[in-house]
């Protein structure tokens, strides 16, 4: 039987490596459906598109591997949008297609119509509608590449008559497609770092998602410089949270001791880095930065030094020119500061602190401490990202990921299906804040019906936290809009076919996480909150303390007047 220009593709995919297909199957996608049906590819439905781009930009961040997702005609597509802003601001290679209309009945306004191309043009470094059969295999190869290229979504609108039409070839040089090899710096950059370097008393070294994979070299190079080394929430994970060279994060999920050191510091070098929060990045030192995306550096600190280059080999050529330094004052100073952090963080996450509430600190913690050592946390944005980032002690073979870049809500769960189709056997933790996990509760349906033993841990505050906090921050009172009434997630759980646990007085966390954790299946975890916790600031800002201050006295009046 004659390949169709669908089995080309699907092909294509199945032999770069792709193992599964991510969408809601429809009119415009049979064809794709039923070339998925006879390949190695698992087609995993999912009950809204969004989930599916989720799915698809989860395993690329994970794996830096190709995902794939698909949307159907018009409102099909449109629903992947959302989802695929995760790996285009998270820079990992993600194929959307989108299914359309037949080439006959486009351009007069057509039921479900839509202009993909323009549509997708903001969110994919490629969008390409394939017209023709004969168009269809360089097109694909095109798109693949462009996706790994520029670690981002590539997207392709092909039409249902397209797509089941006969094939004219296969997609040509796959050896090809695979993701981007490091980026060597220069001999002269490597020899300008050193001599900053062995000129400079007191280092930090600050390390983001750039730094995967280099654990070692980073470990060498803190001790022949005597340098703290600090991390984005990105790089959190690079390293276990007990390496006393680890001494944290920085900003709202970060250290005092790390905002001090860096505010002190003589010579600051990032290192895969683009952490956006200039306010707690140095003013005077030297700054140095080295990254593999030159448009990135020098524009979110005053930069001395910029350096085009990948983490690994650039630190690993660094180690044999600079000078080994002998004084660790400073070192061991940020070191005696983070110990001290860490005991105040201990303290708040001890379940025993409060008799009647469960403080988020001890849901994060409780989390951590009974999570296999390789473990996979996906965390949602929202209050629930700071307990999360914060209280989470990573084991250096854990992995840590979340909406950092783009800061969506709702977006963990369907990131946490696409690993865990990677690997069933691994344990893929979503740590959600109950308004994110509310808003694609639909995707348990899909981790129920897949066999995902994902387990979800829901802060249950009946709040959208972050929104009360960042009001209250400018002086503004909480009201009845940041609040909603949240179901039985215990009940949800069971009437999708899985388990639900419920926590709601101390005593009772480690045992209801503990149970849904040893569950084979797909579990919720829903943890009774308050809504009115604040957390650490590393960094007093004394406008917001009295905006606070305001907001609390508005509130109080409120409660008053309205007896």
């Amino acid at each position: 039987m004659s390949q169709t220009v669908a089995d080309t593709l699907v092909d294509a995919l199945e032999k770069i490596g792709v193992r599964q297909i991510f969408g809601l199957i429809a009119d415009s996608l049979n064809p794709i459906g039923d070339a998925v049906r006879t390949s190695k590819i698992e087609w995993i439905g999912v009950r809204h598109e969004e989930g599916a781009a989720l799915a698809a930009a989860g395993q690329a961040k994970l794996t830096g591997q190709l995902g794939v997702c698909c949307g159907s005609t018009g409102p099909g597509s449109t629903h992947l949008v959302a989802g695929l802003y995760e790996a285009s601001r998270d820079h990992a290679p993600v194929l959307a297609i989108s299914g359309d209309m037949p080439r006959q009945l486009e351009g007069v306004e057509y039921f479900q119509a839509t202009n993909p191309d323009l549509l997708f043009s903001d969110v994919s470094l490629y969008t390409e509608t394939v017209s023709s059969p004969a168009q269809a295999p360089p097109v694909i190869h095109q798109a693949i590449a462009a996706a790994y290229a520029g670690r981002g979504v590539a997207h392709l609108t092909v039409p249902m008559d397209v797509l089941a039409a006969k094939a004219v070839s296969g997609v040509p040089s796959l050896a090809t497609l695979k993701p981007r090899p490091e980026i060597f710096a220069s001999e002269a950059d490597i020899v300008e770092i050193a001599r900053r370097v062995d000129e400079a008393e007191s280092i930090v070294i600050m390390c983001g998602a750039g730094c995967h994979g280099a654990a070692d070299e980073l470990r060498a190079l803190s001790d022949r410089l005597r340098a703290p080394l600090i991390h984005s929430v990105k790089g959190k994970d690079i390293m276990p949270y007990d390496d006393l060279r680890w001494m944290g994060g920085i900003g709202m999920i970060g250290t005092k001791a790390d905002y001090h050191a860096v505010m002190h510091c003589g010579l600051f070098l990032m290192l895969g880095t683009d952490y956006p929060y200039s306010e707690f990045l140095p003013r005077e030192c030297v700054v140095i930065q080295v990254d593999e995306r030159a448009r990135v550096i020098g524009r979110r600190a005053p930069t001395e030094l910029g350096v085009v280059g990948s983490v690994r080999p650039t630190v690993k050529s660094l180690l044999d020119r600079v000078k080994p330094k002998s004084d660790s004052g400073f070192f061991d100073r940020v070191g005696a500061q983070r110990k001290a952090w860490n005991e105040m963080q201990d303290k708040q996450a001890d379940p025993a602190r409060s008799k009647d509430r469960i403080h988020p600190q001890a849901v994060a913690r409780m989390v951590s401490d009974l999570a296999k050592r390789d473990a996979v946390f996906v965390v949602d944005t929202g209050l629930n990202t700071l307990w999360s980032g914060n209280w989470i002690r990573q084991s250096g073979a854990q992995r840590i990921l979340g909406s950092f870049n783009n800061g969506a809500v709702g977006t963990a769960l369907g990131q946490a299906n696409g690993i865990q189709a990677l690997d069933r056997s691994r344990q893929v933790i979503a740590l959600c804040g109950d308004g994110g996990f509310n808003m694609l509760l639909c995707e348990f349906l899909t981790a129920v019906q897949h066999k995902l033993p994902v387990k979800a841990v829901v802060y249950n505050n009946s709040s959208l936290g972050l929104i009360r906090l960042e009001a209250e921050s400018m002086g503004l009172p909480a009201w009845k809009a940041m609040d909603f009434p949240n179901p039985d997630y215990v009940a949800l759980a069971r009437a999708c076919g899985a388990v639900g646990f419920k926590a709601e007085k101390p005593g009772e966390l480690r045992e209801a996480i503990d149970q849904a954790f040893k569950a084979e299946g797909p579990a919720i975890v829903s943890c009774v909150v308050p809504a009115d916790e604040l957390p650490n600031v590393p960094h007093i800002d004394l406008e917001k303390m009295e905006n606070f201050a305001k907001a609390k006295i508005k509130e109080a009046i409120l409660a008053f007047t309205s007896r």
